[in-house]
Formats: structure tokens, C-alpha cells, sequence
């Protein structure tokens, strides 16, 4: 019986399920799904990941020989689309399976590592892996760490120091890599390494108008608010429009149009002078509140 064989005896075995229920990774999979609207391919690769890490474990203590998985990752979509809130959730998985020490999540962007003369950049970016030690480096609209143009940028020193972290102490640290795809191509073309370094891509695609409403539903019952049938009715209108429109941000758009609908709701009932107000009032959102917007008006 050669090596592998004794590795693979019968008093070896493992219960998958058991293993599975021991990490817990199932809770944070179903507030991701409870959470989050949509996003069904983006919900389906972070299972798969899991999945990749869970059989891993186990064959780690089995003694079986294999490469360690590539943890690092690159999120890319429109903003709003859900890419920080899915990396708490995966912070939160690779802890529960003991992939990172602490399981926090540390989002940062290009102004937080890279500095504004010599010498300033490596003691900025080495902090910040000080701090991310332990849990996830999230970098928001990292194509910007990159200006080719620019020869005095010192955006590629910053690069450069997190690619050796990244490959010297990959099982201290985990980084995801964030922005919009079309440029996150551009960015990883630009430095092979980085790209070699990265094993797990997860695209996030845009809302559905008809998502975005039950996010904008979602969003007003956490803040005790509620819809019309009507205003309902007028914030689908009110998405169509918008999501013609430039700088649109998907649930992050949905955010500040429920608040400026909440203000205009304020000024509508503070205006009815002398009017007794019931709770109804207070909470139900009109379709006059999301009509007044000026988009209504071009």
C-alpha cells in the first residue's frame, strides 16, 4: 500500500455535511441571499468558492498533498451593485473556515496608499496592510492605483509593495481588487503579476428596474417607511428614466432618491398647516413625493 493509499484508508473518511455544519458558512450564505436582491450569478461563485475552500480544508487534514487555492479576488461591476457588502460576507466565510485570522474587512482606495512625493508612498501603503493584517483588503476603483501617463505617479511603488505581501504572506491577508470591469481589464493587462496573482473574478451585474424597486421597498421598511401602490408605480418610472441618465449607481441611486423622497414627504406635510397628522402619515411615501423630482421635468 503505497503512500496515498494509506492516506485514503477507510478510517480516514469525513461527513462533508458534518464538516459543512461545523464552519457555519451556511448562515452567512443565507443572509447573503436574504440580504441582497438579485445578483444570482454573483451569489452562485461565492458558493463555489466556498465550496473550493471547504473540500481544501478537509483534505488538509487528511494529509493530502495539493496546491494552496488562489483566495485573492477581483469584483467588478457598476457601483451600487453590491461588491462591498458581498466582501464582508466573504471576510466573514474564509474566517469561519480559517482561511484569515480575524475576518474584518478593510476597504481602502487609491488616496490611502499611495502618496504625494518620494518616500511617502511605502510607509502609507504599509500601514494600511498593518491594519488589513488578519482579514480583507478591499481596494475600491483600483485601476486608479495605475497612471501610465503620469510618470511622477507613484501609484506603481504601492502596486508593487502589494503584489510581494500578496504573494509572501497570502495566508495573512486576502486582497479584493474592485471597479468597473472595462477598466479592471485594462488594469490587470497592465501588470501581468498582479493579474497571475488574482484566481477568483466575480462580475456584478446591474439591477433590474424591477429589483431596484424591491430594494427601494427593502430600503423604506428597515427605515419604517412604506410605498403607495401608487408611488410604487411612479419610482419604476422614475428608475427607467434615471437609468438613461449619466452617473447612474444602481441600489446606491435608489439610496438618495428615497431620501430626497422622504425630505419632500417632510415638506409635504409640514406645509398642510394646522393638519392633525396620523402614524400613516408619517410613514407612507406618496407619488407626489418621487414625482416632484426634477427628473420628471426634462
Amino acid at each position: 500500500m503505497n503512500t496515498l493509499e494509506k492516506k485514503l484508508s477507510a478510517d480516514t473518511l469525513v461527513n462533508l455535511q458534518e464538516e459543512y455544519n461545523k464552519t457555519q458558512i451556511q448562515e452567512v450564505l443565507d443572509r447573503l441571499d436574504e440580504e441582497l436582491i438579485g445578483l444570482v450569478p454573483v451569489k452562485t461563485r461565492i458558493k463555489e468558492i466556498a465550496a473550493l475552500l471547504l473540500v481544501d480544508r478537509l483534505r488538509k487534514q487528511l494529509g493530502l498533498e495539493s496546491g494552496s487555492p488562489g483566495l485573492h479576488m477581483s469584483f467588478t461591476g457598476s457601483p451600487g451593485t453590491g461588491k462591498t457588502a458581498v466582501a464582508m460576507k466573504m471576510a466573514n466565510i474564509l474566517h469561519r473556515l480559517g482561511y484569515i485570522k480575524k475576518g474584518h474587512l478593510l476597504t481602502v482606495t487609491r488616496d490611502d496608499l499611495v502618496g504625494q512625493y518620494i518616500g511617502h508612498t511605502a510607509p502609507k501603503t504599509k500601514e494600511v496592510l498593518k491594519q488589513a493584517m488578519g482579514g480583507v483588503l478591499f481596494i475600491d476603483e483600483a485601476y486608479y492605483l495605475y497612471k501610465p501617463d503620469n510618470e511622477r505617479d507613484y501609484g506603481a511603488e504601492a502596486i508593487e509593495i502589494l503584489l510581494q505581501v500578496m504573494e509572501n504572506q497570502r495566508h495573512d491577508l486576502v486582497v479584493i481588487f474592485a471597479g468597473y470591469k472595462e477598466k479592471m481589464d485594462k488594469f490587470y493587462a497592465s501588470n501581468p503579476g498582479l493579474s497571475s496573482r488574482v484566481a477568483n473574478h466575480v462580475n456584478f451585474p446591474d439591477y433590474t428596474p424591477a429589483e431596484l424597486v424591491t430594494i427601494g421597498k427593502m430600503m423604506l421598511k428597515e427605515q419604517q417607511y412604506r410605498f403607495t401602490a401608487e408611488a410604487e408605480s411612479v419610482l419604476l418610472d422614475y428608475i427607467d428614466r434615471r437609468t438613461a441618465q449619466p452617473h447612474f449607481a444602481n441600489a446606491r441611486s435608489i439610496k438618495n432618491a428615497i431620501d430626497r423622497a422622504r425630505m419632500r414627504q417632510a415638506n409635504r406635510m409640514f406645509s398642510s398647516s394646522g393638519k392633525i397628522l396620523t402614524k400613516a402619515d408619517l410613514v407612507t411615501i406618496e407619488a407626489e413625493d418621487i414625482l416632484r423630482s426634477r427628473l420628471f421635468s426634462l
